[in-house]
């Protein structure tokens, strides 16, 4: 206790000087921490009934394109032209931008054929939702590849079917 007291002393005299911390930082230094510390999130809208999901969210204001970012996934061409989303991924080369056909088989097949594409958009992302109808061909059959990537690129998965 006398030693506090002796310390206390010594401070209010002058003849202790406080040491600066090194860890202060700039405005500019937090900002970059707290932007590098943000996660990414992305909703993977995979089929009519997913994109129709991602076209919604993004009319309620979700995404800001950079940290939230929505996605629809599609074999049908035509469907992606109508759906009012901002990034869009046409799948599938044997698909030719005219649907799976109700067929999860094609759509899966889809997947696998843009497989690359897909990675590409879930590998800097922290948190994935995957949004599907499972009563068609192409969402019924390209969530769970999309999923697949999503998991193995390290990002917390979420599926969201019907």
């Amino acid at each position: 206790m006398d030693f506090i007291v002796e310390r206390a002393k010594e401070y209010v005299s002058g003849e202790v000087v406080p040491k600066a911390s090194g860890d202060t930082q700039s405005d500019a230094e937090l900002k970059s921490l707290l932007k590098s510390l943000q996660p990414k999130i992305r909703v993977f809208g995979c089929g009519g009934c997913g994109s129709n999901t991602v076209a919604r969210l993004e009319h309620e204001g979700l995404f800001d394109g950079t940290y939230v970012k929505g996605l629809a996934v599609n074999t049908d061409a035509q469907h992606l032209l109508r759906v009012n989303v901002e990034n869009k991924v046409l799948i599938g080369r044997s698909a030719r931008g005219r649907g799976a056909g109700g067929d999860p088989e094609k759509g899966e097949q889809a997947a696998y054929e843009s497989e690359r594409t897909l990675k590409t958009e879930v590998d800097d992302c922290d948190l994935a939702f995957i949004t599907a109808g499972l009563g068609g061909g192409t969402g019924t059959g390209s969530a769970h590849v999309v999923a697949r990537l999503a998991r193995s690129a390290g990002a917390l998965t979420i599926a969201v079917v019907s």
